[in-house]
């Protein structure tokens, strides 16, 4: 039988769960280490929040002290957001503006993702698309022989997110060659299903609400969409009650 390790062995392995149940500090990663600078550099300052990998809810933040009732936990400046105000002031602008029929404040948001992971080392975001996860688990990424085994509520959810990301591709696939003049690779190269589908579900899954005035060089859905870089690592576990 294997011995006991007494008190110190016991307080140890009380750490080492605890920490799993608080969550295992990451900011020492490089693509943290390089998102924090790059936010800092746009007027973000954070002291108390700590991008961390949880056990039970995966990626989140932690903090370093104990929150109160009304403290605020993260403020982020306007100029940090990724938002269609953002997508007209790079060189996508000029070709929403003249497009007919307008296209949406979601599919200029995707073609911006899209377009800037493709730009690669040179996007002004790349600390941001770098901390982006690569691939999804939304109902619409799952393959058919996994989506015939949901209960049908799930599956009929799924076979809606496929669908109307789809529709979303073919309708976009015009567009998107107009942006031809801005690359050196055939675009329907660059903007392909999967590039779509995987900048649909960063927005979808990580988007906060923050309301913008209509403009006509978008069609009349609501704009709505804020891409917030380290206010999105926020989680929380399933069974929180909040208000």
């Amino acid at each position: 039988m294997k011995k006991s390790r007494g008190r110190t062995g016991r307080k140890r392995r009380r750490k080492h769960l605890q920490s799993f149940v608080d969550g295992v500090n990451c900011s020492h990663k490089l693509e943290y280490i390089k998102l924090k600078k790059w936010l800092k550099d746009r007027g973000f300052e954070d002291s108390n929040l700590r991008p961390a990998q949880f056990w039970d809810t995966g990626r989140g933040l932690m903090t370093t002290k104990a929150l109160q009732v009304r403290d605020l936990i993260i403020s982020l400046p306007e100029k940090c957001l990724l938002t269609t105000g953002t997508v007209l002031s790079s060189c996508l602008g000029e070709y929403i503006m003249k497009w007919k029929p307008p296209v949406s404040p979601l599919i200029a948001l995707c073609t911006f993702l899209i377009s800037e992971k493709h730009t690669g080392e040179k996007s002004l975001w790349k600390p941001y698309l770098d901390v982006l996860p690569k691939t999804y688990t939304c109902a619409v990424c799952l393959e058919h022989d996994v989506v015939s085994l949901l209960p049908e509520p799930l599956k009929r959810k799924a076979q809606e997110q496929r669908t109307a990301v789809h529709e979303l591709y073919m309708s976009s696939k015009a567009f998107f060659s107009s942006l031809q003049p801005l690359f050196a690779e055939n675009t329907g190269t660059i903007f392909n299903y999967s590039a779509l589908e995987w900048a649909w579900c960063t927005i979808n899954t990580r988007t906060i609400y923050m309301k913008h005035s209509q403009r006509e060089c978008f069609s009349l859905e609501p704009d709505v969409y804020a891409l917030a870089p380290y206010l999105d690592l926020l989680n929380h576990s399933p069974n929180v009650q909040v208000r």
